[in-house]
């Protein structure tokens, strides 16, 4: 399978009509039309703040859990599934895995719900061939792809010399110790 953007005709004619003023975290299909099961719900329900001493934290409030996720939770669980992946990626992968992990890397890309962040990650993996010779390359090239989103979203990055660490065998403090 050739990697590239999957071409229709909903997005040729999508990218012929002007861009409309749309709602912050709303995510618009291909045809220009909000994906319902990727509306973001961060600016249309009450957010809670929680203050403690020396912090202040808000938290938008979540869907209920038989609701389609939003965007950012479709994110967050797209985040999880890749990181664990690679957590368990052999350490020396046959080369036949390897074909086959850049080829699920490329379907997802192309098959991930919100269209925009599917492109997005196509054109970065385009610059950035996925290195997936060894679990520890392809934890950092996962850690660097997430950064990489991060950077764009405004939020902070991850250390990738850490994703071991965060992804596979917990934190060295025994917090995720049973």
């Amino acid at each position: 399978m050739a990697p590239g953007p999957i071409e229709t005709p909903e997005k040729q004619e999508a990218d012929t009509v002007a861009p409309k003023k749309i709602s912050k975290g709303v995510v618009l299909g291909p045809d220009g039309k909000p994906v319902a099961s990727l509306l973001a719900l961060s600016g249309k329900m009450p957010k809670s703040t929680r203050t403690a001493t020396a912090t202040t934290t808000t938290t938008t409030a979540s869907l209920p859990s038989d609701c389609p996720p939003d965007v950012e939770a479709l994110g967050r669980s797209s985040w999880t599934l890749l990181h664990s992946i690679t957590a368990t990626y052999p350490t020396n992968p046959t080369p036949q895995l390897q074909t086959e992990t850049k080829s699920f890397l490329s379907t997802f890309g192309k098959l991930y719900p919100c269209w925009v962040c599917a492109e997005d990650f196509q054109t970065w993996m385009a610059k950035n061939t996925p290195r997936v010779s060894s679990r520890s390359e392809f934890g950092t090239w996962m850690c660097e792809a997430h950064n990489a989103v991060n950077e764009k979203l405004g939020k902070e990055t991850f250390d990738c010399a850490k994703w071991e660490e965060r992804w596979r065998t917990g934190w060295k403090d025994g917090r995720c110790d049973i």
